[in-house]
């Protein structure tokens, strides 16, 4: 009999999966194959030889936000390589993951929220990290010293509307800037306006 391994041990060793914390995640959301038939359980024992096989494959950022960024940036032709960017509403950092892998100069990660940011952005000197800050509070002052007008500003904020965020924007982006904004329906328009699903 074949030596085993857990699944989800295998998706990293095999480079599918970046973490077990990922990987796991992708066996749950029933994205694995071993040997052709699907796998739900992260601790199967799976022969270290068995064919292990992603139903679709798996996006490179470290949240889903990156792959809608990169859609976008796509789909409106904005270029962020060599721009300083402000990311409100960072949360893991799928946008300034994103901007990153696109070339961006600097990325500034503001989060209502504390310690949400992926370890490798945080560790990436290209990324200055603000966290505990309130969007709607932000002003040029509370970026870090030095840093000029920003380039271009992503926002995909939850539980706050885009019209308390918005104001605060044309004071922090350079006058040829550009703004992309992920407007959430649910945060956005009257209870009755919105479906059981958001």
């Amino acid at each position: 009999m074949a030596d085993r391994n857990r699944l989800d041990a295998l998706l990293v060793a095999r480079g599918l999966a970046a973490t077990r914390a990922r990987a796991r995640a992708l066996i749950l959301a029933g994205r694995v194959r071993v040997d052709d038939v699907l796998q739900t359980k992260a601790g199967t024992a799976v022969a270290l030889d068995a064919r292990i096989a992603l139903t679709v494959p798996d996006h490179p950022y470290v949240g889903r936000g990156g792959v809608k960024l990169a859609r976008a940036l796509d789909r409106f032709g904005i270029e962020v390589r060599g721009r300083t960017a402000l990311d409100i509403g960072a949360s893991t950092g799928g946008f300034t993951d994103a901007m990153l892998r696109r070339g961006a100069k600097r990325v500034v990660a503001l989060d209502v929220g504390r310690g949400q940011l992926d370890w490798r952005l945080r560790a990436d000197p290209r990324v200055v990290p603000l966290e505990g800050i309130n969007a709607r509070r932000l002003t040029r002052e509370t970026l870090p010293g030095g840093l000029p007008p920003v380039d271009f500003v992503t926002i995909d904020v939850s539980f706050i509307s885009l019209r308390l965020v918005l104001p605060v924007v044309p004071a922090l982006v350079a006058d040829d800037g550009d703004v992309v904004a992920l407007v959430k329906p649910q945060f956005e328009a009257a209870r009755g306006e919105v479906g059981k699903g958001g």
